[in-house]
């Protein structure tokens, strides 16, 4: 269950805010439409229900507030806009990587792309996925960890009708396990379709919260949709004959040679139209929107300050039906606005009392395509976490063939009684029987959940970061220009071997393979930012200590190899090219060699640290550039500065003080490292470092209080 109270967004510039004061709730074994218009504040809702924006209020998700729950995605799957990765990692790839973010077996990821049907595009890339495979794949991700509730930001938007029934009975078939769904959508009818309970929002406040049945009632009314090259002559007509027989008829003029007509049927304006010899090409009954914010903003559902878009609209009412009524007595009579395009009768709206589903044979052109309720195939036993509310997985139908869009209570029982019609009334509501092709189950329930794994982040970084060609890449790049520049510097001359085997030109604040190692660890962070795989919105990367530890690991290790590879292929080269008197290893190789690969490190973690910090991958590269451009003359400048007392000699006492104590030799492993701190770039990157790590920390302290 969801329960939400007070969302109220801050206000900009004085602006009243986008979402004031909305509070409800979302039941488990339902689905829950937030209904609204463009910009009634339906994403600003869900936003501020998963933390991603601040605001006033708190939502409870089966009673703790997301940040109060240990492994929120295994609670709340989400989708907001496209699906956020990298355009060049495979879907498959994606979610296995997903996988290991969220402790859950490998085999995981291929069961949900069997569920989703993307099992034959599994190795495409993100990048190349139409919109509606887009959508698949999102609901995968959020259908990975298995949760108890989805939360989904117009799941229907861009859909074909076909991909559109299937998404919906897949969210049906996640509801009648137990579990929540909450999605916003823009059209009344689509609404009245999905869900059992619709929360209409209007200029960011709730206008209604009702169930689907009386949403449909009072909101939504039958129309009869008329096409004919002679639709003026035919709507004076019936305006003529409705008047003759007093009779309340209203007739909207739409675009083109369209007409909608209130108030009749397709039987009578037929046989108008029969009398006085007019062709008709369609004669279908729809239902419109009614009354203030059904649709608003919407072009297929217009609401209220529409009318203006209307044509040639004529209003008939009988002496006893006055257009002032109250709208509660005579909801059916009052003229309201309609949508502009045509809508077809199997698109129409449902009708629900109860926990009856309603179905009325429409008349329509496609007979055929209206077929019986099919049941819903079972898909087992009830995955943990979605038994809130006492319900049961086992034995629950899920939608096979055609399907009655249409679940009132939380839950039905297996022995719910089959559907009936309602009593008749003298305006019934038409419903919509939607129809998608048999599903595949959901995926099986993880029925063990696994502790919580020190390896676990480290599997998602390995899997993220050999996911993508950028590493190989910028890596391929180093090794040419570390050649290049090796061979460049061999033929000048007057350079010392060490320098000329790491390609570093004393013109260069940096040698290749360091600026190599700092872009790679920047990418680390910078491309969960730009592509936040492990997010539902940017800037909202956890900053677990897990997750910096893995990438800290995973940019040390990568480093390491890089710095080893371009020192072997720079030796190989200028062997190639001059012969080996120019290759030969330099003395004292192993303090030189530890300095360059504490270089390469040290670059590689100032390039991570800052791209956590600053969310980017520039700012982490700056930072990286910025250790010998910057840091390095200050450090110098303070070092050597004039003062009573300097500290000279200060290296020699702190190896004197710490290394006499030393068995086994240890003394000398610290001596070493205490010369490369000592050298001018090394106590630069390390007072870097130490900068960058606190930064790190308190703006990780900062995000978990909020």
């Amino acid at each position: 269950m969801i329960q939400a109270f007070g969302l109220t967004s801050n206000p900009r510039k004085g602006l009243p805010p986008v979402v004031d004061d909305v509070s409800f709730e979302a039941r488990a074994g339902r689905v829950t439409a937030l209904l609204g218009g463009e910009g009634v504040g339906k994403t600003t809702v869900l936003r501020l229900m998963l933390e991603l924006q601040h605001g006033r209020g708190a939502t409870y998700f089966r009673g703790r507030p997301l940040h109060r729950i240990d492994h929120p995605s295994r609670e709340v799957g989400v989708l907001l806009g496209d699906v956020p990765g990298h355009p060049a990692r495979t879907v498959r790839g994606h979610l296995r990587m997903l996988c290991a973010a969220a402790g859950v077996p490998v085999r995981r990821a291929d069961e949900v792309l069997e569920v989703v049907g993307l099992v034959s595009l599994r190795d495409e890339r993100l990048g190349t996925l139409a919109r509606g495979m887009d959508r698949r794949l999102g609901l995968a991700c959020a259908l990975l960890p298995d949760p108890h509730t989805l939360v989904l930001d117009e799941p229907f938007d861009a859909l074909s009708a076909r991909e559109s029934n299937w998404l919906y009975g897949t969210l049906r078939a996640h509801a009648s396990q137990g579990g929540t769904v909450l999605l916003t959508v823009t059209d009344p009818k689509e609404a009245a379709a999905t869900a059992d309970q619709v929360v209409t929002l209007e200029q960011g406040r709730i206008v209604a919260d009702q169930e689907a049945a009386d949403f449909a009632r009072t909101r939504l009314r039958p129309r009869v949709a008329v096409r004919s090259p002679h639709a003026t002559r035919l709507a004076a007509l019936l305006t003529k004959e409705a008047r003759t027989a007093h009779r309340s008829v209203e007739v909207v003029r739409e675009d083109g040679n369209r007409l909608s007509v209130y108030g009749s049927t397709c039987a009578d304006i037929g046989e108008t139209a029969f009398r006085h010899s007019v062709l008709v090409h369609q004669l279908a009954d729809e239902v419109g929107d009614m009354g203030p914010g059904a649709g608003a903003g919407s072009d297929t559902g217009a609401g209220i300050g529409t009318d203006s878009r209307r044509s040639g609209r004529e209003e008939i009412h009988s002496g006893s039906e006055l257009p002032g009524a109250p709208a509660a007595s005579v909801s059916n009579l009052i003229p309201t606005a309609t949508p502009r395009g045509a809508v077809p009768a199997q698109e129409a709206a449902p009708a629900r009392e109860g926990d009856a589903a309603v179905r009325e044979t429409v008349p329509s052109h496609d007979d055929h395509d209206i077929s019986d309720t099919g049941a819903l195939p079972t898909h087992g036993a009830q995955a943990p976490g979605r038994a809130s509310g006492g319900t049961e997985g086992a034995g629950v139908p899920r939608p096979t063939g055609r399907v009655d869009p249409v679940v009132s209570s939380p839950l039905p029982p297996p022995s719910r009684p089959a559907p009936h019609p309602l009593p008749s009334t003298p305006h019934p509501t038409p419903t919509t029987p939607r129809s998608h092709d048999a599903l595949p189950d959901l995926p099986p329930p993880i029925s063990v959940r696994p502790a919580p794994s020190p390896l676990r982040p480290l599997r998602y970084e390995l899997r993220r970061a050999a996911g993508i060609g950028t590493g190989f890449l910028t890596a391929g790049a180093v090794l040419v220009v570390s050649a290049l520049t090796a061979v460049v510097m061999a033929r000048i001359g007057h350079t010392p071997q060490a320098r000329l085997l790491a390609a570093w030109p004393r013109e260069l604040p940096l040698p290749p393979a360091a600026i190599g190692a700092g872009l790679l660890g920047a990418l680390a962070f910078g491309d969960e930012f730009r592509h936040p795989a492990l997010a539902a919105d940017r800037g909202t990367v956890p900053r677990r200590l897990g997750l910096l530890t893995a990438k800290l690991l995973v940019s040390a290790a990568t480093a390491l190899f890089l710095a080893a590879l371009t020192v072997g292929c720079d030796a190989e080269v200028l062997y190639l090219v001059y012969g080996r008197e120019v290759a030969q290893v330099p003395e004292g190789w192993l303090s030189l060699g530890a300095s360059w690969f504490a270089l390469v490190v040290g670059c590689a973690w100032a390039g991570v640290l800052a791209a956590g910090i600053f969310r980017s991958t520039t700012a982490g590269l700056a930072a990286v550039v910025a250790v010998p451009v910057v840091v390095v003359p200050l450090v110098q400048k303070v070092w050597e500065g004039p003062s009573v007392r300097t500290a000279a000699g200060f290296p020699m006492r702190v190896r004197e003080v710490l290394l006499a104590q030393w068995p086994f030799g240890g003394e000398r492993y610290l001596d070493a490292a205490a010369k490369v701190i000592a050298q001018p770039v090394g106590s630069a990157l390390t007072l870097s470092l130490t900068a960058l790590l606190c930064a790190y920390l308190l703006t990780s302290v900062r995000s978990r209080v909020r």
